[in-house]
């Protein structure tokens, strides 16, 4: 029993950090946060991952009994993901990011509480969800607690605070990277981030679609077909 409950824990673990992919996010959340106050910073990375936690947490109890009460599938999450994802990620690519960063007049000093909640938000959507905890993390999570007994759903959550103590902690280091790169540089990272998290938005949606077609066709095959 020790053995398996080990075992689950690695699985687990492994799981939750390849879907999160926290390596991956650490370069859209200095894309995100670019030009923000550290304790700004630092209140986006703690909120984020809480965010996250929050979810994953909420689908682990009562994920079932959710999408059974309100009839929403796994396609319809993913393509509505998939449509937040790629908004982000265009406006990104385009360098329309005024809700997340300072304005030109307040550049240089404190900005106002109305500034720093609107740059707050981001925190909540799209790093929070659902890029860390994203359709593919809330799926695995969904999955993990359908194992019998307490204990395995506690070790499941438990993997994803791990994984959200690792995230928090590198974006707590972005600042070194941003130095690392540079501001021509930076530019140029938060341009090709923006690219990749747009098309991380049409591939969520295109799953999402196809998970809807195929849905919808087993359905279809299993109606009652008319006598000849």
């Amino acid at each position: 029993m020790n053995n398996e409950l080990i075992t689950f824990a690695l699985t687990a673990l492994a799981g939750y950090f390849a879907i999160a992919n926290p390596i991956s996010a650490t370069p859209i959340f200095i894309a995100l946060t670019r030009g923000d106050p550290l304790r700004v910073r630092r209140a986006i990375a703690r909120n984020a991952v809480l965010t996250a936690l929050f979810v994953v947490v909420f689908f682990s109890l009562g994920g079932k009994l959710i999408f059974e009460m309100f009839g929403i599938t796994m396609a319809a999450l993913r393509i509505a993901g998939g449509i937040l994802v790629a908004i982000v990620g265009y406006e990104m690519l385009q360098g329309r990011s005024s809700s997340v960063q300072v304005p030109r007049q307040v550049e240089g000093g404190e900005p106002p509480e109305d500034v720093i909640r609107a740059q707050l938000s981001i925190a909540v959507s799209p790093l929070g969800m659902p890029l860390i905890a994203g359709p593919g993390t809330i799926a695995t999570a969904v999955g993990f607690a359908a194992n019998p007994g307490f204990l395995y759903n506690a070790i499941s959550i438990g993997a994803f605070v791990v994984v959200s103590a690792a995230t928090y902690v590198m974006f707590m280091q972005a600042p070194r990277i941003v130095r690392f790169l540079g501001e021509t540089n930076l530019t140029v990272v938060t341009r090709l981030m923006g690219l990749i998290v747009a098309t991380i938005g049409v591939e969520m949606m295109l799953t999402g679609l196809g998970d809807a077609a195929r849905d919808f066709i087993q359905s279809v095959q299993m109606l009652p077909m008319p006598r000849p």
